[in-house]
């Protein structure tokens, strides 16, 4: 491995510490009692400095400010930064003097973390500080941090903006933008204000597996794996849809699971290979329940993340307060194109993709040719949230016919800013009719389609048991969480989102 020079100073600094007899990364509890944003917002100077005359804080140095025989530095935490006070006098304060001549100014980067004993006060200029009495290294950063640039007033800011380097090192990226960690604080309290909802509502959190012999519930590729010891290849799941309604079928009213799916696709802006979809099947309940139900749902995220229900995306503001609009996808794809394709047949419909422009695929049927022209021409119109509704049974190989209108089937997806966020149906619980679905599918497998669905005779057992009239839904929650949070790429949304391999020399 190559070192840079700075990599090989702050090694040489690691050697110089232990050799004072201090462990760079010690093993002793830390007894943090206190954090930048608690001392930040609750600080009231002589009113309650008695509250803050011994406070331990631990985290990162990330600036220095040196003043001769005392310094100024900024300390981040788990919760924000502060400024810190060191006295040359007070950290060294016997005759030995090398605490601060040496291993403070000397040793100690801007990255390393340490602990600070010490308690607050107010400087001159008014800014809340601790004064710090004694410090520890507590981890030695052997890695400088990226640039940063301050301004006039010694204040740093982001100028790491390079989307390969934040997404590939999430970490370093987490340490100097703090306004990315607030967009994951923000996912975290999306996904517990959906799971309280819920839970509210008396549904029951399940896990399913992640592992499948027949990779179901969804018109996607996937990614194949192989199980050694049993000898037969395995699917990473694409959806959690089939498990869910066994569970169902087995007794339980109401369902969900927050499920990480995998799909072997492209990767672009909104597309990520693994992601986070949620799930739930509830009993006795049909897709227009279903409906009033997301309304509900997405309006109290909304207020639980803005504190309204107008959240601004882009240059755009969304208003989540239900109702929402609702239109069929024929009524959309007539108002956008100016053309009726709702009796066409499959040629019908590959002249009219031809007409407009729209690329299609020899192994394409009407259902992926009707989704075709809705994508390309009606799909990215629909910016504040809408219904789309009442599809063709051939593109919903897992939902009931509708009650009243032949030839489609009772489903809806949720369109926000351009883009379906939500996908729900009155489940087909026909077990016949459930068998003829998948044998279609087979044949457009046969076509090579290979995104179609696989037969799963055990789930077809399941409902030949008997599985109660159920509406089921399906909620991306990256895309979700861009919208909320404002961001217009999934991989802001990601942790860690997939890269290509990065090679190391």
């Amino acid at each position: 491995m190559q070192l840079s020079e700075q990599e090989i100073i702050r090694r040489e600094k690691l050697k110089e510490l232990q050799q004072l007899g201090i462990e760079p990364f010690p093993a002793p509890t830390f007894p943090v009692n206190n954090t930048a944003a608690n001392i930040l917002a609750t600080y009231k100077g002589e009113e309650n400095k008695a509250d803050f005359a011994n406070v331990c804080l631990a985290g990162r140095i990330l600036t220095r400010r040196d003043m001769g025989k005392a310094n100024f530095a900024k300390l981040q935490d788990a919760t924000g930064r502060i400024q810190l006070y060191i006295k040359r006098d007070e950290i060294a304060p016997g005759e030995d003097k090398s605490m601060f001549d040496k291993v403070w100014k000397h040793l100690v980067d801007i990255g390393d973390i340490i602990g600070v004993k010490g308690y607050v006060f107010t400087t001159k200029t008014g800014e809340t500080s601790v004064h710090v009495l004694e410090f520890v290294m507590l981890t030695k950063s052997l890695k400088p941090l990226p640039i940063v640039k301050e301004n006039k007033e010694g204040e740093t800011f982001d100028e790491v903006t390079d989307p390969e380097f934040r997404y590939r090192q999430r970490y370093a990226d987490l340490i100097v933008n703090p306004d990315v960690k607030d967009t994951f604080l923000k996912r975290t309290k999306l996904i517990n204000t959906i799971r309280d909802f819920l839970n509210g509502q008396g549904a029951i959190e399940v896990d399913t597996p992640v592992l499948q012999s027949i990779p179901g519930g969804a018109i996607a590729r996937p990614f194949i794996t192989h199980h050694n010891a049993l000898d037969v290849p395995f699917y990473l799941r694409i959806a959690n849809e089939l498990y869910l309604k066994r569970l169902i079928v087995g007794g339980f009213d109401w369902v969900y699971e927050f499920s990480r799916n995998f799909r072997n696709e492209g990767m672009d802006r909104t597309h990520n290979p693994e992601f986070t979809v949620l799930e739930w099947y509830t009993a006795y309940k049909d897709y227009y329940w279903m409906m009033e139900i997301t309304e509900q749902l997405m309006e109290k995220i909304a207020i639980a993340l803005h504190g309204t229900t107008q959240v601004p995306l882009g240059d755009k503001v969304i208003d989540f307060k239900a109702p929402f609009k609702r239109v069929t996808i024929f009524d959309a794809i007539k108002e956008h194109t100016g053309i009726d394709v709702s009796q066409m047949d499959e040629a019908g419909l590959r002249e009219t993709c031809k007409t407009l422009g729209i690329h299609v695929e020899a192994s394409m049927g009407k259902g992926k040719l009707i989704d075709a022209i809705f994508g390309e021409k009606a799909e990215g119109q629909y910016v504040q949230p809408t219904f789309i509704i009442d599809y063709p049974v051939e593109m919903s190989p897992l939902t009931k016919k509708h009650r009243d209108k032949p030839g489609l089937v009772e489903r809806f997806e949720l369109m926000v800013n351009g883009k379906e966020i939500a996908n729900a149906y009155s489940e087909l619980n026909d077990p016949i009719d459930q068998r003829t679905r998948f044998e279609e599918q087979v044949k457009l497998m046969e076509r090579g389609d290979d995104e179609a669905m696989y037969i799963d005779y055990d789930f077809l057992r399941a409902l030949e048991y008997g599985m109660p009239p159920t509406a089921g839904i399906g909620i991306g929650i990256d895309r979700l969480c861009m919208m909320m949070t404002n961001q217009s790429s999934i991989q802001d949304v990601l942790l860690f989102p997939q890269m290509r391999p990065e090679i190391f020399s």
